[in-house]
């Protein structure tokens, strides 16, 4: 939105230069993105939010400004030219529930030419062409007061009249713009007696448009009702700055005044004189009353500001919100009327803010709220910090992802175990408003947005990497009345190297192990049992370096190397593991009981021993079939090394591992540790197969 700073000294004093108004405004809400000169004058550029529909104007401007600096504005209600009413069949409203107002002026014998220069280049220092006088009034007032207008040839309407009512299927109507529109019955148009002459809101008519040959003028200024305004605009794909003004919500009870404003121009710079004015006004206007038991209280409760209740009065009654009467007070309470140009003030807090963001949000102090009892973590909050914690201590990095992506990752990632109904016809979740084009589904896995940060650190020459994210995934119910199924995950991903700190050069490859160590790392961190490994097909990872990932014999997710498909179609050109877990399952699990023992005070005898086990056979199995028995003496089982080659058989492996064996009571004699260890091995055979080498 552009504001003119010598149009806005026309409404309001002001004493500040341009760069300090422009400084004021942002401070309060209107955010000026950068300031212009141009021929004498300074433009400001003005990023407004949607709610503010009345800083759309130079009026609207120009209140904010006299409530920064305490002045008056300097504004008319034009009310010179007389209000006849002796022709009221020249307009007829029949669709109320779309048109709340609808006023036209008839101004004759006018002289359509050229706009003075004053006016063109008012109209072209805030980027609006000029074209006729006529049409130069009609947008100077929508600047200046920001009601949109239209004007009409009287002599091209059907029977001089103007009939409001909604479209008819099939209807045709040529826009200014020389394009042929056709329209339907959920669109409102401004019609003479046999057709639509514009498309009310948006567009006037080519056929009735002002032209050098117009003597007599039909000024139009209505409310229109905004959500039709904005559905019309969409479904033509026309968009302007009416429609930009309608949609956003006018001045219901500034209609009378921006017609005089433009009549009183017209006459005086194409030579018009005004006739008769007809305001068909069926939906009147209710103002919004607001309640509020002390309002420098409200002020002081919200904001901590602590502001006098004169100027609290001071502040809403010059931004229009005036104090009602005494009489309408209560003993507890008193009333406020929102002026009819602030479509979003409606409750208490809206005062509140009101009169904050004129007093300076700077002021506003930090401090905590004001709270009746203390504030405590979740159930499950300080075992998601502990993950946390002992992954940022490996060298992990938080990352947090969109939840919405794009439709093309389906099928990409196999997702967790329980999530997604495979039989179901509709799997996922789909937005049928998407924030982000094109991203117009609801993730079913986390992989995708991390993969996506690997992608960006990679273009950034960054290819160490170890990223994970906690997060909810969504899949579709079963019930179509039923809410999307939602879980908490947890995902790792890890790639390139391992760096020595103050070291450029890397010490290894990261690799499996590093993502298995850091996701074990994780549960135990959660003081969770340990987690269960797997060999397992799993989509997006490659065969041989991809396991299941279960608890407690329940399966909760899946970690390996990113299969070469998927790699490729991120232009990978580096191995990446990744990992993803159902969190919300791991959570679930009930703790590991913390038991405290005194330390040792005997010594403990140490076995090492390589077996011979088939390739199926892992560390895991054998230190499961050890721990499964609850030898007393046998305080430990730890992997040494793996060996296959020469000397074993292909389907074979030659594993290695350290037995500790211990006694609380007493030093234990070689003949006790071998008989336990004698036993060990038994089992390892019986079980496992397991041949001692050596």
């Amino acid at each position: 939105m552009n504001i003119s700073y010598n149009w806005l000294k026309d409404l309001v004093e002001i004493d500040l230069s341009p760069p300090e108004l422009a400084a004021k405004l942002t401070n309060v809400g209107l955010a000026v993105e950068s300031v212009h000169e141009i021929e004498g004058d300074f433009v400001f550029d003005i990023d407004l939010t949607s709610n503010r529909s009345d800083c759309l104007s130079h009026l609207g401007v120009s209140r904010e400004v006299a409530a920064i600096t305490n002045c008056e504005l300097r504004t008319a209600n034009y009310e010179r030219q007389s209000l006849k009413t002796e022709n009221q069949n020249l307009v007829s409203v029949q669709d109320a529930d779309l048109c709340h107002r609808f006023t036209a002026r008839i101004i004759r014998n006018v002289k359509i030419g050229e706009s003075p220069d004053w006016l063109k280049q008012r109209l072209e220092a805030i980027g609006e062409r000029a074209i006729n006088n006529v049409a130069d009034i009609t947008n100077y007032v929508m600047h200046e007061l920001g009601q949109p207008m239209h004007s009409f040839d009287l002599n091209k309407l059907a029977e001089n009249r103007i009939v409001v009512r909604r479209a008819r299927n099939g209807e045709t109507i040529k826009t200014l713009d020389d394009v042929e529109r056709k329209l339907d019955e959920t669109m409102l148009a401004i019609c003479d007696a046999e057709k639509p002459v514009a498309v009310a809101g948006i567009m006037g008519g080519l056929d009735s448009s002002i032209t050098k040959e117009t003597i007599d003028v039909l000024l139009e200024a209505a409310y229109f009702d905004r959500a039709s305004i904005r559905q019309t605009s969409r479904k033509l794909k026309l968009s302007t700055e009416a429609s930009h003004h309608f949609e956003r919500g006018v001045d219901i009870e500034n209609l009378i005044r921006a017609s005089n404003r433009a009549t009183e121009l017209i006459c005086e710079l194409a030579g018009g004189t005004a006739g008769e004015l007809v305001d068909v006004y069926p939906t009147k206007y209710t103002p919004n009353e607001i309640k509020s038991n002390d309002i420098q209280f409200a002020v002081k409760r919200l904001t901590g500001l602590e502001v006098e209740k004169p100027e609290i009065l001071r502040i809403l009654k010059a931004l229009g919100i005036e104090q009602q009467n005494s009489g309408l007070r209560t003993q507890d309470s008193e009333l406020f009327t929102a002026p009819s140009w602030r479509h979003d003030v409606s409750i208490e807090e809206d005062l509140v803010e009101e009169v904050s963001r004129i007093v300076g949000y700077e002021n506003i102090g930090e401090e905590l709220p004001p709270a009746a009892r203390a504030g405590e973590y979740q159930p499950t909050e300080s075992r998601k910090k502990s993950l946390r914690n002992a992954l940022a201590n490996l060298g992990f990095n938080e990352a947090i992802s969109y939840s919405f992506i794009d439709a093309g990752s389906d099928e990409k990632f196999d997702p967790i175990p329980n999530l997604v109904e495979k039989n179901s016809d509709e799997k996922y979740v789909s937005l049928n408003d998407s924030i982000i084009e094109g991203a117009t589904r609801m993730r079913p896995s986390l992989l995708s947005g991390l993969l996506g940060a690997v992608r960006t650190n990679f273009n950034h020459q960054r290819r160490d990497l170890k990223l994970f994210e906690i997060g909810k995934v969504f899949s579709a119910s079963d019930n179509e009345n039923d809410l999307p199924n939602e879980r908490e995950l947890f995902a790792l991903v890890l790639t390139g190297s391992e760096l020595a700190q103050n070291r450029a050069s890397a010490v290894r490859d990261l690799d499996f192990y590093d993502a298995k160590g850091a996701l074990e790392a994780a549960v135990s961190a959660m003081n969770l049992p340990p987690l269960d490994f797997q060999p397992a097909s799993v989509s997006h990872l490659r065969n041989g370096q991809a396991a299941e990932i279960s608890l407690n014999g329940k399966a909760v997710g899946s970690i390996g190397r990113l299969n070469d498909e998927i790699a490729a179609a991120y232009k990978f050109r580096q191995s990446v593991f990744v990992a993803e877990v159902d969190l919300q399952t791991l959570l679930a699990a009930v703790e590991r009981k913390i038991i405290y023992r005194p330390l040792p005070i005997y010594p403990s005898s140490v076995r090492d021993i390589s077996l011979l086990v088939k390739r199926r056979v892992g560390f895991a199995d054998i230190q499961k079939t050890i721990s499964d028995q609850n030898y007393e003496l046998c305080r430990s089982v730890e992997f040494i090394d793996v060996y296959e080659g020469k000397g074993v058989a292909d389907d074979e492996r030659s594993m290695t591992i350290r037995l500790a064996y211990r006694s609380d009571e007493r030093t234990l004699l070689d003949e006790e540790v071998e008989t336990a260890h004698a036993q060990i091995l038994q089992v390892l055979k019986a079980n496992l197969d397991a041949q001692q080498r050596f």
